[in-house]
């Protein structure tokens, strides 16, 4: 494999993160607050996408309720992308636009927060599961990249989108997983205070 390729990854996701954290900085502490909230009012926050989206929300998922880098009790959070007895049921009982939708309407409640992973922003069934959280008087904090697509056509004022400036899904990637460390560590600030490291 040519080194130069293999650089270039890692200069191009820098270079991404770097734009982005200008960007990107003020709808992540929107995000944080509106977790905070959630929490400290006995919400939780569920969390869903496709493929790495999906590998994004049961790592946001398993950080709460496990811990991010200090000890503290479990928070509650969902990912709903990790049952497959749910999810291929509703896949294949009526489709799989609805396997995230139908948990939303199962688990979800007023006040708590969709925390919904595209990075397109045209997931079908994040779109669904962003219908069904609104629905149900839930806050939704969108995670996408490429302009936001539909997805950030759908968000009213009282939602967040962190739209990712990048078209490359690896980059979009890249940036979302910092950015869910960022939200980790400002929960923990937010309910804790001071630094992991004081």
């Amino acid at each position: 494999m040519n080194t130069q390729r293999i650089l270039s990854h890692f200069h191009e996701s820098a270079e991404i993160k770097i734009q982005s954290a200008t960007v990107l900085a003020q709808p992540i502490g929107q995000a944080i607050e509106l977790m905070f909230s959630a929490l400290s009012n006995g919400n939780k926050i569920l969390a869903c996408g496709n493929g790495g989206s999906a590998a994004d929300a049961q790592h946001f998922a398993a950080e709460l309720v496990g811990r991010f880098e200090r000890e503290r009790f479990p928070l509650p959070a969902i990912s709903l992308a990790t049952d497959t007895s749910i999810l291929t049921a509703v896949a294949n009982d009526y489709s799989y636009r609805e396997i995230f939708s139908k948990q939303v309407q199962a688990f979800g409640q007023a006040g708590d927060i969709l925390l919904a992973i595209s990075t397109s922003g045209n997931s079908a069934n994040v779109m669904a599961a962003i219908e069904a959280a609104l629905e149900r008087e839930m806050r939704v904090i969108a995670l996408t990249g490429k302009g936001g697509g539909a997805i950030g056509k759908m968000l009213t004022d009282a939602d967040v989108h962190i739209c990712v400036p990048a078209d490359r899904t690896a980059r979009i990637q890249e940036v979302h997983l910092v950015t869910i460390h960022a939200l980790c560590d400002g929960i923990d600030v937010a309910l804790f205070g001071g630094d992991v490291n004081e």
